[in-house]
């Protein structure tokens, strides 16, 4: 995709480079369709990165006003399914 993923300055390499993984995960999940588990496992990193629910609305309303997909609606699913089940979005 041809867009820039929301990232704050204050982060370290690192958290910019898991909250990009994150971002990918949920691109995945949309575009072919990614594991329950390795989703959960980077929404976690980023949960320790944005731990703030209003912040995490705020980043994730802004990828989502870019690329048309909803992290809210994929880690939902994701919540609900069972551990190793595989999470496609529509």
């Amino acid at each position: 995709m041809e867009y820039q993923y929301p990232i704050d300055y204050r982060w370290s390499t690192e958290e910019i480079v898991d909250v990009v993984h994150f971002f990918e995960a949920i691109e995945k999940a949309y575009e072919s369709g990614i594991e329950r588990d390795q989703l959960m496992s980077v929404y976690r990193r980023f949960k320790e990165i944005v731990p703030s629910k209003a912040e995490e609305k705020t980043i994730c309303g802004e990828f989502e006003e870019i690329s048309g997909y909803s992290s809210y609606r994929a880690i939902k699913k994701a919540k609900e399914a069972s551990p190793g089940d595989r999470i496609t979005m529509k």
